[in-house]
Parts: C-alpha cells; structure tokens; sequence
C-alpha cells in the first residue's frame, strides 16, 4: 500500500528545493544592483602632499573631519595617504611622478611649476575659491623664553652675536616667505630707501648658523637648542605653544607678510572615477568647519569671521601681501633671487 503522506513530503521537499535554486539564482543575477550595507562598501583613497607645517592639523583633524561627513553622505569609507614636507620638495616629487590627487603648497610659483610639468591646466587654481588659498599665516619671531636677548623686531635680528635659525630656500617654501618679509618690512619702513631691503636681509643672514630644509624641521632645530631666534610661520609658535611641544616666545614685528597657500589639483593624475571624491574634498576645505580647525590649529582662515576664535593670533600694525613686492614672479626674480641670491650670499660668500 502507499504511504502518500511520504510521497506528499517528498513532491514538497522537491518544489522546496527547486524554490531555492530558483531564489539563490535570482538573487545570484542581481546581486550586484543590490543596496550593500555601508560599512560592507570598499574603502576610497584620496592621495594628498601637503608642506610641511600642514602635518598636525590635516592628519589630525581635517581628514578625519572629511572622512566622517563622507560616511555620512555616500556611506564609503575614505582613507587618506599622505606626505609632508618643504613645498619645493613636494612639488619636485610630484614633477618625478609622485601620483597625488592634491598638493597644498607653500607658495603659488610651486604650483606654476606644476602647471608647467602638465599635471594642471596654468593657473586652474585660480578658479577655486579665494583664488585657491586655503589659510593663511603671518611671519614672526620665535625666540627663547623671557626673551633674554630684547628681540622686538627683524632689525634686532642684524645685531652682533644673534644667532638666528632658518629654513632654507632651496627647498622650503617657509623660507622664501621669510625673505620677502624681511626684505619688505625694511623696504615699507624706509619706502625712499632702495638698499633698505638689502642691508635687513644682508644683516639677518650674516647672523644665519644653521638652516633646514623645511620650516618644520627649523623649528625641530629651534626646539633642540639651536640658536637664539627663528624667522617662521605664527602657526609654528601657537599650536605647539598650545600643546606644550616648545618652549618659546612669540614675538610679532611691526611690519610683517601675511603667506597664502594654494591648493593644486594634479588633474592628470585623478582617475575618472574618483573626481567627484577629489572634487568634494576640495570643496570641504573651504566649508566652516574646515576652516575653524585650521584656526583652531594656529592657521588663520581666509574668512575673517572665523579668526577670532582663536585669541592666540597676535596684532601686526603693518601686515602685507606678496602683492606689495609685485606678485610671486616679480618678487621671487628681484627680491629672492635678484637680491638674496645673487647679491647678499655672494656678499657672505656662500
């Protein structure tokens, strides 16, 4: 006799099983249209060199603060590989193809030079906000604590037995910013003297005994015991004041320039499908919260709103922009190369 009960199980367990193959191939053809859950999407690398003294506040707080709204709006995780160093020496490892989306730079002729190696169209920066600076920092006096020596302004520099610690030229953007404000805070405070910029510079760097290749790693000099005063940017002395990481004053000169920095997109090198991450990125670095971590950092930010949240930025009676010396090509040939290059180290025979 049959057992139909059996013969019932056995028809179901067969339309079940069918059931299931039909299912995990539907499933199987459609899986990749299928919403994943957010933390199951593979991360997105963005590739950024930034100079030097960008280290702490992009590492720290910048990325972190990006990747997080990132999550939020895509649901993909966004990792940052990252270098800092001399501008000059970021922009040469860019040029020998380093392949990074992004170099903030110290000073606009490293992202002429970029421009010129066709890794940006010239001067695309200009088309991003405030013509591509990012932040900003005055130029000023570190000097050791109780200032001992009466160090009040780049003149003092010039005295007998001042030893001053600077970056160097060659290779740090820091550097260059710190001629010009040398050179032009003699030339605003002496206007009918033509030989006033000269003499400061020549004075200063006679009194020169040890340089670095990036205002970084001046300020680590500094820090370990050399020298007696630092010509660097006001982000150097704030935040690791703040942080209990140097052991210093801040002395702000009557006359001083105020740096920008630009941000350069290497667009030869951003794939098709990470514009949009690249593009949002470039955005976030001019929103609000961007630019209170950079104040917050010792940076100052191109909008002036946000700068008096932090009560560490100093007074500057005279503050000036490289356009006062002529713009970066006309300042850069005359003063940097025209006048400390070729006329005061030559004087010095270096």
């Amino acid at each position: 006799m049959l057992d139909f009960r059996a013969a019932g199980w056995r028809r179901g367990a067969h339309a079940a099983l069918a059931t299931g193959i039909l299912g995990g191939l539907l499933v199987y053809c459609v899986w990749p249209w299928l919403p994943l859950p957010r933390h199951e999407r593979h991360a997105r690398t963005l590739v950024f060199y930034g100079f030097s003294i960008l280290g702490d506040v992009m590492t720290q707080a910048v990325f972190p603060a990006f990747a997080e709204l990132w999550r939020a709006q895509s649901g993909e995780h966004v990792e940052f590989s990252s270098s800092f160093a001399g501008s000059g020496t970021i922009t040469n490892q860019a040029i020998m193809g380093v392949p990074a989306d992004l170099l903030l730079v110290a000073l606009e002729p490293d992202a002429v030079r970029l421009a010129e190696a066709n890794l940006t169209p010239p001067f695309s920066w200009r088309r991003l906000p405030h013509d591509g600076t990012v932040n900003r920092s005055p130029f000023v006096i570190l000097v050791r604590s109780g200032n001992p020596l009466g160090i009040h302004d780049f003149a003092d520099l010039c005295r007998p037995g001042i030893r001053i610690v600077h970056p160097d030229p060659m290779t740090s953007g820091g550097a260059q910013w710190s001629i010009l404000a040398e050179y032009g805070a003699a030339a605003r405070a002496e206007p009918h003297d033509p030989q006033a910029g000269r003499r400061l510079l020549l004075g200063i760097w006679r009194n020169v005994v040890t340089q670095a290749a990036s205002a970084r790693a001046a300020r680590t000099q500094f820090q370990n015991g050399f020298g007696d005063a630092l010509v660097t940017y006001e982000q150097e002395g704030i935040h690791d004041r703040a942080h209990g990481k140097l052991d210093a004053e801040i002395v702000y000169p009557q006359r001083t320039i105020l740096s920008d920095h630009t941000l350069v997109v290497l667009e030869r090198n951003v794939r098709p499908s990470e514009r949009a991450l690249v593009h949002a990125f470039v955005d976030f670095l001019w929103s609000e919260r961007a630019q209170r971590l950079f104040v917050e950092y010792g940076f100052r930010s191109v909008d002036e709103r946000w700068n008096a949240a932090n009560p560490a930025f100093g007074r500057i009676d005279d503050p000036f922009g490289v356009e006062a010396l002529g713009g970066w090509s006309r300042a850069r040939a005359d003063i940097v190369e025209g006048v400390w290059r070729h006329q005061v180290l030559k004087e010095l025979e270096r």
